[in-house]
C-alpha cells in the first residue's frame, strides 16, 4: 500500500475553480482499480487550503493514476491554481484501510 496526505494551497481567486475541478475527479479516482481510499477535504479555517488523503494499492497504481490525461494536464498547469507547489507527506496506514 502507498498512502499520502497532500496539501494544495490555492490562490484565493482560484479556490472555487480548483474545488469544482477536483470534485469532478473524486468519484472517477475512487473507481480506479488501484485506489483504496481517496478523500478531498477543505480546511474549515482556511478555505484556500485543500487536503487530499489518498491510499493506493501501490506506487505503480498511483503512477497509473497520475499518468491519466486529465491528471497530466492539471499537473502542467497546477501553478495557475496554486500559491505554492503541493506539500506531500507520505504516511503509513497502521490499521485496515476503508
Amino acid at each position: 500500500m502507498y498512502a499520502f496526505i497532500l496539501h494544495a494551497h490555492t490562490r484565493p481567486e482560484q479556490a472555487e475553480a480548483f474545488e469544482r475541478l477536483f470534485r469532478a475527479y473524486v468519484e472517477p479516482s475512487r473507481a480506479e482499480p488501484g485506489c483504496i481510499e481517496y478523500h478531498m477535504l477543505r480546511d474549515a479555517q482556511d478555505p484556500t487550503l485543500f487536503i487530499f488523503y489518498e491510499v493506493w494499492a501501490s506506487r505503480e497504481a498511483l503512477a497509473e493514476h497520475t499518468a491519466l490525461p486529465h491528471m497530466r494536464e492539471f499537473h502542467e498547469r497546477r501553478m495557475d491554481y496554486l500559491r505554492r507547489d503541493f506539500e506531500i507527506r507520505e504516511v503509513e496506514v497502521l490499521g485496515p484501510a476503508g
